[in-house]
């Protein structure tokens, strides 16, 4: 009985899983760290304020994400 258990369960998480690649998503601020493991950073913050929160007593500096280009705007056109 625990083997069939396992088998569905097993079953069940293979149908379930979600094989459709991802995106990267983009934000615009990165927070930058320097340390003993060397230099690293870190393009996952919303606001700047966000960014200076997580790098406050830890050390590093809060820069624009140079690739982030924002979410486009869909052209529309006026229905006459």
């Amino acid at each position: 009985m625990r083997y069939a258990f396992a088998i569905l369960a097993l079953a069940t998480a293979a149908l379930t899983f979600d094989v459709r690649p991802s995106a990267a998503q983009q934000y615009p601020w990165c927070a930058y760290y320097s340390g003993r493991g060397g230099n690293s950073y870190n393009c996952g913050f919303v606001s700047f304020a966000q960014c200076q929160a997580t790098v406050n007593g830890i050390g590093g500096f809060c820069q624009r994400n140079p690739s982030y280009v924002g979410q486009q705007k869909k052209n529309r056109r006026a229905a006459y």
